[in-house]
C-alpha cells in the first residue's frame, strides 16, 4: 500500500534584501495544501530569520549537502519555487553550474521532471546584461516557468512592495494539477 502524503514544495531562496519576506510564500503554499521546505543559497541565510522559517515550515533550512548515510531532512520535492531568484542564481542555473546545494537541486530538477517556477528579483542594470536574457531563454527551453517581475532601479533597494511572492504558485498550479 502506498502511503499518502501532502505534496511537498521546495522553496529556493537566494540572497536578496527581500528574502526575509519568504514567509508570505510559505503561508500561501500552506493554504493551498503544500508542505514546504526551504533550501537557501549559503549567502541567503544572512537575509532571513532562520528560526522563524523553520518554525513555520517544520523543517530545517537546507543550505549544504548531507552525507549519503545521513537521513533526508525533507521529503522529495513535487515542485520547486525559486523566490527571490537573483541574477547570479539564474545565470549559474542556466549554465548548469552546481556549486551550492540550491543550484544542485535546480540543475537536477530538469532531469527529474520536477515542475519548477522562478520569480526573479534583480535590478535593471543586471537585467540589461545579455547573459540574463540568454539564461531566461535557456530556462524556458527547459520548461522552467518564469515569473513577471519588472526589474527595479539599481542601488534603490527597490521592488520590495512590488514583488509578488505568490506568483510562483500561480505558475505551478497548472503544472502540478493539470485540468
Amino acid at each position: 500500500m502506498t502511503e499518502h502524503r501532502d505534496p511537498f514544495l521546495y522553496v529556493v531562496v537566494c540572497a536578496a534584501g527581500i528574502a526575509d519576506g519568504v514567509g508570505e510564500l510559505i503561508s500561501a503554499a500552506h493554504a493551498e495544501g503544500w508542505n514546504v521546505g526551504v533550501v537557501a543559497t549559503p549567502s541567503a541565510l544572512g537575509f532571513m530569520d532562520q528560526k522563524a522559517i523553520e518554525s513555520q515550515t517544520g523543517y530545517p533550512i537546507r543550505s549544504a549537502w548531507h552525507t549519503p548515510s545521513a537521513s533526508r531532512p525533507m521529503p522529495r520535492a513535487d515542485a520547486i519555487a525559486v523566490a527571490p531568484a537573483t541574477f547570479n542564481t539564474i545565470n549559474k542555473w542556466a549554465a548548469g553550474i552546481s556549486d551550492t546545494l540550491a543550484l544542485g537541486i535546480l540543475c537536477e530538477a530538469y532531469g527529474l521532471g520536477i515542475p519548477t517556477a522562478v520569480q526573479p528579483y534583480l535590478n535593471s542594470a543586471q537585467a540589461a546584461h545579455p547573459a540574463y536574457a540568454e539564461s531566461l531563454a535557456r530556462l524556458r527551453s527547459m520548461g522552467v516557468l518564469i515569473g513577471d517581475y519588472a526589474p527595479h532601479r539599481p542601488k534603490s533597494g527597490g521592488g520590495r512592495d512590488k514583488y509578488n511572492w505568490t506568483h510562483v504558485l500561480d505558475l505551478l498550479r497548472p503544472a502540478v494539477h493539470p485540468a
